[in-house]
């Protein structure tokens, strides 16, 4: 049997859509405050739901009972420094814990770590998975959280844990949800009439849970895989949007201060109101980060191939106003 962690997630979901298309018998777990996945719903016959949350180790143990293969896909996602100790609770501690159930009953593990768990590159090169993470104060509480959580996989494997790592870019595709990379879409889709001059790397849903799929039956084990389609700039990726919403909006550039301005008003306004408008030193960070990824490691070893990123943008927009 096969566990999915975050399966209730946008990528946990379509993993787990996927898995039960292929016949596996599948066990996923959720928090027992968690809503099913509308794409889930009409799968409930074939999903065994565990109330189990990653940092309660006596739940998390019954639900690995009888497991061969785990995909974990739990994770906070927030770039708000307020979150750093939940942040590493979940990634860090919570993946602990996966790793030390999967290395005492000898699971096989496919880890989702991120992009942002590689070390920066040097000027002028495409980042792979060859890059070695730098010092901590150049990166935000996510990326720092996302990286120590692949460290502990890592500690696993060292010790013996049969385990592949995956670090996708930023995710879109059919049926996302409102909050993570969603939130952009929506944002553009409202009338954005500015960009920043940096770059994105983004991958469809469907693909990175195919390449899960895909290393989980290889014999690989030990390597990490950036899973990315494309690298996009900002201008590019919000123009696709607005012309996948068939709207005609002449957007500007902004200046970084402008931007650093409006972060500190917004962490004023969560120290005084708890009302945050959502922006932080770390999005502005990520705001006008030029790195781009490279995919040519997956591309060599299981022959993976990628959906364009416009068809995937297209179809994000779709789903949004479906939903």
């Amino acid at each position: 049997m096969i566990l999915v962690t975050g399966a209730t997630g946008f990528l946990g979901a379509e993993l787990t859509r996927q898995l039960i298309a292929q016949g596996h018998r599948i066990r996923c777990t959720k928090r027992d405050n968690s809503n099913i996945p509308a794409i889930l719903l009409p799968l409930s016959g074939s999903i065994e739901w565990v109330d189990a949350d990653i940092l309660d180790l006596a739940n998390l143990e019954q639900a690995m009972s009888d497991i061969q293969q785990v995909y974990h896909c739990a994770a906070m996602v927030s770039f708000s420094r307020k979150n750093e100790d939940l942040l590493n609770d979940i990634n860090v501690e919570g993946t602990a814990n996966i790793v030390n159930l999967c290395l005492e009953r000898n699971i096989r593990l496919v880890h989702v770590s991120s992009v942002a768990a590689i070390g920066n590159p040097k000027a002028n090169e495409t980042a792979s998975e060859k890059n070695v993470w730098d010092a901590y104060d150049k990166n935000g509480v996510y990326a720092i959280s996302k990286y120590r959580g692949e460290m502990e996989v890592w500690r696993g494997i060292e010790e013996g844990l049969n385990a592949v790592i995956v670090n996708p870019s930023v995710i879109i595709g059919e049926n996302v949800e409102k909050s993570g990379s969603g939130q952009i879409f929506s944002l553009v889709s409202k009338g954005l009439k500015y960009y920043t001059n940096g770059k994105i790397g983004l991958v469809d849903v469907q693909d990175v849970a195919r390449a899960m799929i895909a290393l989980m039956e290889s014999n690989i084990r030990g390597e990490r895989y950036i899973i990315n389609a494309e690298n996009y700039t900002y201008q590019r990726f919000f123009q696709e949007i607005l012309i996948a919403n068939h709207m005609h909006i002449k957007q500007k550039e902004i200046a970084k201060w402008k931007l650093i301005l409006a972060a500190k008003v917004s962490v004023i306004g969560d120290m005084l109101l708890s009302n945050s408008a959502g922006l932080s030193a770390d999005v502005v960070t990520a705001a006008y980060n030029q790195t781009e990824y490279s995919n040519q490691k997956i591309i060599n070893a299981i022959g993976f191939g990628f959906k364009p990123v416009s068809e995937s943008i297209v179809n994000t927009v779709r789903s949004l106003k479906g939903n």
